[in-house]
């Protein structure tokens, strides 16, 4: 049997597939952004680091324009898209994963409840009353894709159910930060944009509703929808929440008119080779492409195209510019100072402390009450490690102190504590979690 052989370009291409293939790649290059901020933001190149994320950038179109500095495009624009991709798999969740059963999701949810709440609360004793109490949904927060890099980094001496827990964990984490960030950390309100967002947002459903499955127009009426939402007073990344819950998530074929259609497309290909075997040649061959294309594009529902379509965008381009951009913190020499203030021993505390606690409790409680139980193959050991986990906070952490502290000095010093808190939970989680693997003889 004849070999194809590779051609160069596919050598050259392979490594950086098998890179983004790999569930901690995205973990990877956060750390390797984080990190270059922090060393380009504490050299003597640092004053250029500030200055290209403050430089303005206008975009316009003939009496519109629309300026912002960089660090807002990112943060209102891009990430409106990083909160579209998180609420297309927080609807696939509750519609067919983890979240559709009652009994799966109560441990989870009640995990994530746990690991914001107290957090919250112990950030909240450290800083009543003072200018730092707007920071309080800081800590509640997960960055999901640092907590599964970081364990993906244990490969399969780790149970596939801890993943799935801690992966559901994040989800309803990230339902909680979207919530908190809609009713608690916004301006001013505008009620004509936030009238002509709702307008956007009501076309939207309509289209779902008629059974429109074009992706392309989900995503100009969900631009609007951004932009009315940017003016309103309400964040603008809630924009992407609000379009994900709209894309439809069924398919416009089933299954068994896709197999009869592609078979008989397929025997059409094959007959039609008997005119040529290159395609660009053969019309015929052309026109059964294309019909199996329009098959498949029925049988595939919008919300796994658009997510399938984004989340390589988010994961390897949006996040670590994010993180680039935003993990940028002068330490100069007032770092234990900064670190013994209220601000970022709430944040710390909350993280550290506050996260391993609520969700290994809540988690005991639901388990306890009947509510769920642990999935097989996980120990407490396990539930407690990935609790550590969950105290990565770094990405919506990060989103969140931007938005209760922007304009103010508070905002390096929570950067600062998040930092702190995120590396101290992501090494004592995989520690206890590699402990427990070599245990059990997975090392």
């Amino acid at each position: 049997m004849r070999v194809k052989q590779e051609r160069p370009v596919e050598k050259i291409v392979r490594p950086f597939q098998e890179f983004a293939d790999r569930q901690s790649s995205g973990g990877v290059l956060l750390i390797v952004a984080a990190v270059i901020a922090l060393v380009w933001a504490n050299s003597p190149w640092g004053e250029s680091y500030a200055s290209l994320w403050g430089s303005e950038l206008a975009v316009g179109l003939g009496e519109f324009s629309l300026s912002k500095d960089l660090t807002l495009w990112i943060n209102d624009g891009l990430m409106a898209v990083f909160f579209l991709v998180v609420g297309l798999e927080i609807k696939r969740e509750i519609l067919v994963g983890e979240l559709s059963s009652p009994k799966n999701a109560a441990l989870p949810i009640a995990a994530a409840i746990g690991g914001a709440a107290i957090p919250a609360v112990i950030y909240i004793a450290l800083n009543a009353g003072t200018e730092g109490a707007a920071g309080w949904g800081v800590p509640m927060a997960t960055d999901i894709a640092f907590a599964l890099g970081v364990l993906a980094l244990l490969g399969e001496r780790v149970p596939v159910a801890l993943k799935v827990f801690l992966t559901a964990l994040a989800i309803v984490d990230d339902i909680v930060a979207v919530l908190v960030i809609a009713f608690f950390y916004t301006s001013e309100i505008s009620w004509s944009a936030l009238a002509a967002g709702a307008g956007f947002l009501a076309a939207l459903i309509v289209a779902n509703l008629i059974g429109v499955g074009r992706t392309l127009m989900y995503v100009v009426l969900g631009m609007g929808l951004w932009l009315a939402l940017l003016h309103s007073g309400v964040h603008a990344t809630i924009a992407g929440v609000l379009l994900a819950f709209t894309v439809p998530a069924t398919s416009f074929i089933n299954p068994g008119e896709f197999l009869e259609r592609g078979r008989y497309v397929l025997d059409r290909f094959e007959q039609a080779g008997e005119k040529g075997e290159d395609v660009l040649t053969n019309e015929e061959r052309q026109a059964a492409l294309h019909a199996l294309n329009r098959a498949t594009y029925k049988l595939e529902p919008p919300l796994h195209e658009l997510e399938h379509a984004l989340h390589p965008w988010v994961v390897f381009a949006i996040m670590p510019l994010f993180a680039l951009a935003n993990a940028g913190v002068p330490l100069g020499g007032g770092i234990g100072e900064a670190l013994a203030s209220p601000v970022a021993l709430g944040i710390v505390g909350g993280l550290v402390i506050g996260k391993q606690l609520g969700v290994t409790l809540f988690a005991w409680l639901a388990v306890r009450s009947g509510l769920s139980e642990l999935p097989e193959g996980v120990s407490w050991r396990h539930v407690y490690g990935a609790a550590w986990l969950a105290g990565i906070g770094f990405t919506m952490s990060l989103f969140i102190a931007d938005l209760a502290f922007v304009g103010t000095d508070l905002l390096e010093t929570a950067k600062l504590g998040i930092l702190a808190a995120s590396l101290i939970s992501g090494v004592v989680g995989w520690t206890i979690l590699r402990s427990i693997a070599l245990r059990e003889g997975g090392g």
